[in-house]
């Protein structure tokens, strides 16, 4: 996984996630999943970076809505 984000964001002209990143952004997806539908997951996280929010943000919205809270994460 760590190869393929690093050539995709390389190709697209931006950095690769760090590692807090990407495990926000993980279990932001999983809240996503699991709220809704497994298709959810990708399109809430291209939501997340098309509105240029931090994945720590984003995540910290996800579990709101769906009645988790902060402290799940």
């Amino acid at each position: 996984m760590k190869d393929w984000l690093a050539g995709f964001a390389t190709e697209i002209g931006t950095a690769p996630p760090t590692r807090e990143d990407l495990d926000a952004l993980l279990k932001l997806a999983a809240v996503a999943a699991h709220s809704s539908v497994r298709q959810a997951a990708p399109i809430t996280c291209w939501l997340a970076g098309r509105a240029g929010l931090d994945p720590q943000d984003a995540l910290a919205i996800g579990q709101r809505l769906a009645g988790q809270g902060e402290a799940s994460s």
